[in-house]
């Protein structure tokens, strides 16, 4: 795992150089999915280090909305039952200059079995919003934070 995190700088270099002759500008979806129980849900990918909320890029010709649905399906076997709401739009200037990621609150939804392990998603789980992870990433605690404690919602993801 530590040879992994001294290569994901390398990684994210090497998309964002494919994704700026592939797509103009870079636009993810993420979601906050929360439970009955108040629980957000959280992702462990296998090429970047930390708890994340769930979600990814927005392909050419896709809709926010549809990316946003088939993400959580990917990620985490969650299908959406009503439209989820937009709860912000940040600048992700750690990414690239041009890329920007599109938050929106998912409070219908259902689970029919958890997801199964893949090559992307190593690790899942609900968990409580005062008691993450400890390698929560901080992008992911301050959005929960900004939707669930109503800290000042920040302009940069």
């Amino acid at each position: 795992m530590d040879d992994f995190r001294r290569l994901e700088p390398a990684i994210r270099r090497v998309l964002h150089f494919y994704w700026r002759f592939a797509r103009g500008l870079t636009l993810g979806v993420r979601g906050l999915v929360i439970d009955a129980e108040g629980r957000v849900f959280l992702v462990k990918h296998s090429y970047v280090g930390g708890w994340h909320l769930p979600g990814g890029g927005v392909e050419v010709g896709e809709t926010l909305a549809a990316a946003l649905a088939r993400e959580l399906f990917e990620e985490g076997n969650i299908e959406l039952t009503a439209p989820p709401r937009l709860f912000a739009v940040y600048f992700n200037r750690r990414a690239s200059r041009r890329d920007h990621v599109a938050l929106y609150l998912v409070r219908s939804f259902r689970q029919s079995a958890p997801p199964r392990p893949n090559n992307e998603i190593v690790a899942h789980g609900f968990f409580e919003p005062h008691a993450l992870p400890q390698d929560a990433t901080r992008a992911t605690r301050e959005r929960i934070a900004e939707a669930l404690a109503g800290k000042t919602v920040a302009e940069f993801w």
